[in-house]
């Protein structure tokens, strides 16, 4: 799982939110950035799915519309509206069937065992590892009692708080907590003026 952002043409990726179901969940907000074939590229490797220097030239248009899916399904589940848990908990166990990328470990050109795939993941082996991660943050109660909603204002994102004294606010101190202490900071500035 990697940390950070990534930008993909015209669309930032997030990687922070401790989860890689998580930072699927992420890639709609604030607009739909799973929109092409390209940007789910750069998705997988960001987020760990895969080593980062696997080929991925066979993602095709229609993988996004398979994972919005998948997103789609376990927004509810995360977000813990358990009236509306049958469906999509019976969609995510149906595709965490599916086996997940076969890793191996192979000596790099400096000697160094690397991580590759056994062969080119396919869409339903990364679906599969997706909803894998989600069924075990959703049966952990230890992971799931950490699950936090971002304290930004219009900010939906989900995170794993894992800081000392599980003190953190936002999603991204970098995105949300900025803007949190800028808006302060102009309300301060504000009521001094007046």
């Amino acid at each position: 799982m990697a940390l950070g952002t990534v930008t993909a043409g015209s669309y930032e990726l997030r990687f922070d939110t401790g989860r890689i179901c998580l930072d699927l969940l992420a890639t709609s907000h604030p607009v739909e950035r799973l929109g092409s074939a390209e940007v789910l590229r750069v998705w997988i490797a960001g987020c760990g799915l895969v080593p980062a220097d696997t080929a991925l030239a066979h993602v095709d248009a229609s993988w996004p519309a398979a994972f919005r899916e998948l997103r789609g399904q376990l927004a509810p589940l995360v977000r813990g509206r358990p009236a509306s848990y049958d469906r999509p908990l019976a969609r995510v166990n149906e595709l965490a069937r599916a086996a997940p990328p076969v890793p191996r470990a192979v000596l790099g050109e400096d000697g160094v065992l690397v991580r590759r795939l056994d062969g080119p993941p396919g869409r339903a082996a990364l679906l599969a590892a997706v909803a894998r991660d989600a069924v075990d943050l959703l049966t952990d109660p230890v992971a799931r009692a950490s699950l936090r909603q971002c304290e930004g204002d219009n900010c939906p994102i989900v995170y794993v708080d894992t800081s000392r004294g599980r003190r953190r606010r936002w999603c991204s101190s970098e995105v949300c907590g900025n803007r949190e202490r800028v808006a302060r900071h102009r309300r301060r500035a504000a009521l001094a003026r007046a």
